[in-house]
């Protein structure tokens, strides 16, 4: 077998510190700003043209996941962790190359000593590292008639009450009650009376559920999350 070695091109910024409140999937979360960091050596030759699309493709590597392995059976979220599909068959970070692939909108690209591109939609971890990036092409790739297997069967995103005005900014606000609507819990949990805990663009935030409506109990400001994400964009 033939071993390939790939350097990542790029990092990815992005206001999820932790895997728990990750969208698990890329768009469900519009206000879920990120920028994919360029490495140095490239020019604005190697994006020549790509303000001329609206969507990227982003292959990444799920860094935190490489070291615990896979099984070719997994537990789908969206199945409610009970029944097992087929690792192939799902996207699941636990895959035997531990790399990605995830749909974002592109809202502007800056070109400055090191190249940015301004994303939305996000679903990445950050610091990701991205091998590869390219453009989303809806002509040949839009499929909407397409079957999808089990994700037919859609969940239903949980309604979000605020305990209190917690006086955040509007985008905060947003970005957290889209994050907690797409239910980040993990599935073995749903009937368990407890609070969430997640950290989110610099502020950590305590969330309860019950039925189907999730509740904010606490937004706390964390100075060092919040100094890492104030370079973002001017979102954060």
């Amino acid at each position: 077998m033939n071993a390939y070695t790939f350097t990542p091109i790029a990092t990815i910024r992005t206001p999820y510190p932790q895997k728990f409140g990750i969208a698990r999937q890329s768009t469900l979360v519009p206000a879920a700003y990120g920028v994919i960091e360029l490495n140095p050596k490239f020019s604005t030759n190697a994006i020549r043209g790509l303000d001329g699309f609206d969507y990227l493709w982003v292959q990444f590597i799920f860094h935190q996941t490489i070291d615990e392995g896979f099984s070719e059976l997994v537990r789908p979220p969206r199945l409610g962790g009970k029944i097992k599909q087929g690792v192939f068959a799902t996207r699941s970070p636990h895959r035997p190359n531990a790399i990605g692939l995830s749909l974002v909108k592109i809202d502007k690209i800056e070109y400055d000593k090191q190249i940015k591109i301004h994303i939305s939609g996000v679903d990445f971890l950050d610091g990701t590292p991205v091998l590869d990036i390219k453009p989303y092409l809806p002509h040949i790739e839009s499929k909407p008639l397409a079957k999808g297997g089990f994700t037919e069967n859609r969940r239903s995103v949980l309604n979000v009450l605020w305990a209190k005005d917690f006086r955040l900014p509007e985008h905060i606000k947003t970005l957290i009650e889209q994050t907690i609507a797409q239910d980040p819990r993990p599935a073995h949990q749903h009937t368990l009376p407890k609070e969430f805990v997640f950290d989110i663009a610099g502020y950590t935030v305590r969330f309860i559920c019950e039925d189907n409506t999730a509740t904010i109990t606490s937004v706390q400001i964390s100075e060092q999350l919040f100094r890492q994400s104030c370079g973002l964009t001017d979102k954060f």
